[in-house]
């Protein structure tokens, strides 16, 4: 019959339904994924500095928002880190007006967030004034403001110490200090380890110590106590425990009615390569704690010592001119 069109075969159900199936490429069984990623705030994300080929120094991180502090991810935790709003303070919530000082581009061979200090010669560390320790008794954490010579801000340091153990042990306390930049980003840590106090002062045990941390959690060095019949003396190391630089105090370091010079020098000893000097402020270096430190070194010095003669600011800080509520009444 010519009048009929040959039609295609009919198929069966069977190729009908495998058909349907390849045609599909969802398998049948989804993997389950465990996750702990968990979303960012919205915004672009923050460039890598120049220099580092895809990753971040350990402990270093670059927030989306000013009002962040992260602090260093524990290994092995797969948990992300949880941080108290308002623990830490940020730059733009400062009482009065601040300017800061412009920051520099990321360099090479210079721990991030260190690029101001590259390009200075000379900074002003100038402690907070608090009035509960005097009214009070009361030991509080101490805050410092690290200004260069025209008057802007390079850093903010804050003490992280709790209340029991800055009125029990006063100025003898372990401490943590954590300095952060324009952004809010703590760019280093300063660590004391407690040290008992006995009449043996040539004993190592009680030799004081401080660790610095650029960026947090990676040591780039230390600043060692050295036993002296009449003088301060230490020795800046690098993170090998190397000395690096040495510290001379003088013979008189609470310096009442004139400044407190200590020379930073060589290892020859005799080369005075810079100083730190707390400076008189009359009777508010008498009876507060309102310290100013004027902090000199060679402008193409290593950024690192730098930061290390900065560090040994802090402890003779709290070793000399720390005075607690207890001094002030006696």
């Amino acid at each position: 019959m010519s009048g009929i069109v040959p039609s295609a075969p009919e198929k069966s159900a069977g190729e009908m339904e495998n058909q349907m199936k390849s045609a599909d490429p969802t398998p049948d069984n989804l993997p389950v994924y465990n996750s702990h990623f968990v979303p960012g705030p919205p915004g672009p994300a923050a460039p890598l500095p120049a220099g580092y080929a895809g990753v971040l120094p350990m402990g270093y991180y670059i927030p989306h928002q000013p009002s962040t502090f992260p602090l260093r991810q524990p290994a092995g935790s797969a948990h992300p880190l949880q941080y108290q709003p308002g623990k830490y303070p940020v730059p733009n919530q400062h009482p009065t007006p601040v300017t800061w000082m412009p920051g520099p581009a990321p360099m090479l061979n210079c721990p991030p967030g260190l690029e101001c200090l590259t390009q200075l010669d000379n900074v002003h560390v100038l402690q907070h004034f608090e009035p509960v320790e005097m009214c009070l008794g009361f030991e509080a954490n101490n805050r410092y403001d690290v200004k260069n010579n025209a008057d802007e801000m390079v850093y903010i340091v804050n003490e992280d110490t709790d209340d029991l153990t800055r009125n029990a042990y006063r100025t003898l306390r372990p401490f943590v200090l954590r300095m952060s930049d324009r952004m809010g980003r703590e760019v280093m840590t300063l660590q004391r380890p407690f040290r008992c106090s006995c009449c043996c002062f040539c004993c190592p045990s009680t030799r004081q110590e401080l660790e610095v941390q650029c960026p947090p959690g990676v040591t780039i060095g230390s600043v060692a106590e050295h036993w002296n019949l009449c003088r301060a003396v230490y020795s800046i190391q690098n993170e090998k425990k190397e000395t690096m630089l040495g510290v001379r105090g003088p013979c008189s370091t609470y310096g009442c009615g004139s400044d407190s010079v200590f020379e930073v020098q060589a290892l020859d000893g005799v080369t005075c390569i810079g100083s730190i000097i707390r400076k008189w402020n009359g009777l508010l270096s008498a009876m507060a704690d309102a310290d100013h430190f004027d902090i000199r070194f060679p402008v193409d010095l290593e950024v690192k010592m730098k930061a290390m003669i900065l560090g040994a600011c802090f402890l003779i800080d709290y070793m000399y001119f720390e005075r607690s509520p207890n001094q002030h009444s006696r």
